[in-house]
């Protein structure tokens, strides 16, 4: 076997800062990853030009952490990859600018990485691992996505959010009853001590002839019950309600998202043909989701697969590995010597079909 590269990875697209280090063996060798829930918590949700400011003063010393953690030095590295989008545009930046200045430094490539591909990817670093191809589900903060994987970067967008995605939802929900930031998890652990048959919830497009969702109606609907708890007309910031409401509210909410999504994944690997489903991104860290969908999914003759559970919220390890995997297909990214690097926002996973590891 070839000596293996060694790609030196940043991830900054919005609230956790992570810097790792992966071979094109598939190995990790160092990671340090940096929340920054404590510092957004007193907002309700993500500031992005505290966000962006972070990023920046975080990178270096994970940076360090990492290679410490590896036993390794810069001149180590092989290449430099980098989240190059979809994301906060000033954290984006803030990360691209400090890889690509690194890179020039030290005169090795910097290979841009599809934030939504590094989840998809993350998987593979179970064990056991999925083979290709596989069906995906894509549930990370603002994404819900049902993809067709045949190969590294070859995807094709079987269906997606229309409105509110799986994670916002949650986030969004939880505010309006007066969870801690951030809402999702604490939603989730809430959950699990409610009734999730006390209220029928709509369950939005489980009957459609699509892959779509959308989950803005079922959000709605909770405000609605909440209101009426509460002996309200109008919504407000610190609604009235009893734990066991909030609890059953959670629960039934839940089980609403939860039905909708494997329904969906069902649907989606039938139309495949696919016998292996993977799951990533946050909200596939989601207890409920994972039992439904490994029920569903085994009787109908289909394995699932989710990544380590610390690898299902934004990482520093999916960059890199995302970025080793594509060097390990295409090693001629070696000889890229670009250092001007356009970031995306906004950017579709079928993107990646192209070669986007190349800087522009």
């Amino acid at each position: 076997m070839s000596k293996p590269r060694v790609v030196l990875g940043f991830e900054s697209s919005c609230d956790e800062t992570g810097v790792a280090i992966c071979n094109t063996h598939g190995e990790i060798l160092g990671q340090a990853l940096h929340s920054q829930i404590r510092m957004h918590k007193d907002y309700g949700g993500v500031v992005p030009e505290l966000a962006s400011r972070d990023h920046i003063r975080r990178l270096e010393p994970l940076m360090k952490e990492a290679l410490a953690q590896a036993g390794l030095e810069l001149k180590d590295m092989d290449a430099i990859a980098v989240t190059a989008g979809p994301g906060l545009p000033g954290a984006l930046m803030a990360g691209s600018a400090f890889a690509c200045s690194l890179a020039f430094g030290l005169q090795l490539p910097v290979i841009p990485v599809h934030h939504l591909e590094g989840h998809l990817l993350s998987p593979l670093l179970a064990d056991p691992a999925p083979a290709f191809p596989f069906t995906a589900l894509l549930v990370s903060g603002g994404h819900s996505q049902l993809m067709a994987v045949n190969e590294l970067g070859s995807y094709e967008l079987l269906g997606e959010t229309l409105d509110d995605a799986a994670g916002e939802a949650f986030d969004k929900t939880a505010k309006m009853i007066g969870l801690p930031y951030p809402g999702g998890p604490a939603l989730a652990k809430l959950a699990e001590v409610g009734d999730g048959q006390r209220f029928a919830f709509p369950r939005p497009m489980l009957h459609s002839k699509n892959l779509d969702f959308s989950f803005s109606g079922l959000k709605t609907a909770v405000l609605t019950t909440a209101m009426k708890l509460a002996g309200l007309d109008q919504p407000t910031e610190t609604m009235q309600l009893t734990d066991t409401d909030k609890a059953d509210l959670c629960a039934s909410f839940q089980n609403a998202v939860v039905e909708v999504l494997v329904k969906k994944c069902m649907s989606a690997a039938a139309q495949t043909g696919h016998k292996r489903l993977v799951v990533a991104g946050g909200v596939g860290a989601n207890i409920a989701l994972r039992q439904a969908l490994q029920t569903q999914a085994s009787k109908a003759g289909i394995a699932v697969y989710f990544p380590p559970l610390s690898l299902c919220t934004d990482n520093g390890v999916m960059i890199a590995f995302a970025a080793a995997l594509r060097l390990a297909k295409q090693p001629e990214l070696l000889n890229n010597r670009s250092y001007s690097m356009t970031t995306h926002p906004r950017w579709p996973l079928t993107a990646a079909n192209q070669n986007h590891t190349t800087n522009g």
